[in-house]
């Protein structure tokens, strides 16, 4: 499955360099390259990338990858989603680092208080 993540760090990459090859993809995005050209072939299904043969100097079959124009709307639209998730996700970090932060808190004033009773 093409989450939003994928999908959006696979647009925005191609966007920026459209000649990279599927290997430095898979090398940049850390999953397996069979997993790029799935990646690579449902998004030029649904229309949102445009694949262009091309050789390059040592005379290898290659691909340009472009955006459509539905492509470069639907990474606005990802990209906001993206944003939102990413946001939501610092929120409750920042909720789960105050919760630990009260716990030690607390046990540390626990010890605290223990040390004293314990002393002559």
């Amino acid at each position: 499955m093409l989450t939003d993540e994928y999908r959006y760090k696979i647009l925005k990459i191609l966007e920026a360099n459209p000649e990279i090859s599927q290997r430095d993809l898979a090398r940049e995005l850390g999953i397996s390259l069979g997993r790029v050209n799935f990646c690579l072939k449902a998004l030029i299904e649904v229309g949102l990338l445009k694949a262009t043969n091309f050789r390059n100097n040592q005379n290898k079959l290659g691909y340009m990858y472009f955006l459509t124009p539905k492509g470069l709307e639907e990474k606005s639209v990802i990209t906001a989603r993206f944003l939102k998730a990413k946001l939501q996700e610092y929120a409750n970090l920042q909720t789960e680092i105050e919760e630990l932060r009260k716990d030690v808190n607390q046990t540390m004033s626990i010890k605290y208080h223990q040390m004293e009773i314990k002393q002559p």
